[in-house]
């Protein structure tokens, strides 16, 4: 991730009760965040985060806790998470955004409902049809973003073509690519491949001033040639998912083979940092969460399963996508493509 400039960096609002092991992993997250420059405020159960707080060196740090009576459970759905956990963590800290008391907001706790959460309290950037949730996934040169991952589990392809000119943005003013390549994820690389949705999406990015390449297929994602890549958000999941479990087997595949004799072992130490280095290429903490772009603040959305390192990436994600205005960027770049920008869908969930 790119480094964070200590003068500028915003308050970042940390859903302190979020993910598989809450505080645990969240507090002291926050607090190597904050021992960077970036401000943080902690929201959920105050005397939990404190006792966690106890335990760290916080002197001379930027760091408060707001409380919040509830918690998101996984299994709850996000309509519920709404209308019956008002005080809930993910809740208030995305009313501290809206309020101007946090610039942005990271949370590994229910994805849905912190998608729902970001899109009524937030709102959405004028002209955006749908906000999308970016994957940024590891290749063989550099993260590719991956739109939509989950947001949306039916687009149109006017939604798919603001997905690119999004991930553009982020790519841009985020992770820093100069100029980011966009494709099209289909069956197929020849233009015509696709259902209707893919083939028209296909037309409206092709007339766009991104650098659109054309259709790619689920084998280019993971090559490094392409730096963004769109689809519809049931096929994103899908590919998310399988890309999440295939890493997990090979790296349990590979463990396992290494094992397997003598000689395996004494090439296993002959060749540690190797290993090492493949660790940290398919390891999602290395990129911290999903960003839902096309809110008015940014929204970070974590695995559940985040450890510390993930959640400070994710905490640096959001300070860095504040910092360098990537919200003015977009919404400029939706006033250059009028064909993109629109009403917003009341459908959209």
């Amino acid at each position: 991730m790119p480094s964070i400039d200590a003068t500028s960096a915003p308050r970042i609002a940390v859903d302190a009760m979020g993910g598989d092991f809450g505080p645990r992993i969240v507090v002291p997250a926050a607090v190597q965040a904050a021992r960077e420059g970036i401000a943080v405020t902690l929201v959920g159960d105050k005397d939990h985060i404190n006792r966690e707080l106890a335990d760290l060196d916080t002197a001379g740090l930027d760091i408060s806790v707001v409380h919040a009576s509830q918690v998101v459970e996984m299994d709850d759905k996000p309509a519920d998470a709404l209308r019956r956990k008002k005080d809930s963590s993910i809740q208030v800290a995305c009313r501290l955004v809206k309020t101007g008391d946090a610039d942005g907001v990271v949370s590994a706790g229910n994805s849905g409902a912190s998608v729902a959460c970001g899109m009524f309290i937030l709102g959405r950037i004028k002209g955006v049809l749908r906000p999308a949730l970016a994957g940024i996934l590891p290749t063989e040169k550099n993260p590719v973003v991956l739109i939509d991952v989950g947001a949306n589990v039916d687009s149109k392809p006017q939604h798919m073509a603001q997905f690119g000119l999004m991930a553009d943005v982020f790519a841009r003013y985020v992770l820093e690519v100069k100029d980011p390549s966009v494709g099209l994820l289909s069956i197929g690389e020849e233009e015509g491949k696709g259902n209707a949705v893919v083939r028209e999406a296909f037309d409206l990015l092709r007339g766009s001033d991104l650098r659109f390449i054309g259709n790619v297929e689920g084998r280019d994602i993971f090559t490094g040639e392409v730096d963004v890549v769109v689809c519809d958000g049931f096929v994103g999941n899908v590919a998310l998912k399988l890309s999440e479990g295939l890493a997990r087997s090979l790296s349990h595949i590979l463990k396992d083979e290494l094992k397997s004799s003598w000689i395996s072992k004494l090439g296993t130490l002959l060749s540690f940092r190797a290993f090492k280095r493949f660790k940290k290429v398919v390891d999602y903490a290395e990129y911290g969460g999903a960003p839902l772009l096309g809110l008015k603040d940014i929204v970070i959305v974590a695995h559940g399963k985040s450890n510390e390192l993930a959640m400070v990436n994710c905490i640096r994600m959001a300070a860095t996508y504040v910092r360098n205005k990537a919200n003015a960027h977009l919404s400029e770049g939706l006033a250059a493509h009028a064909s993109m920008a629109g009403k917003p869908d009341a459908t959209a969930a």
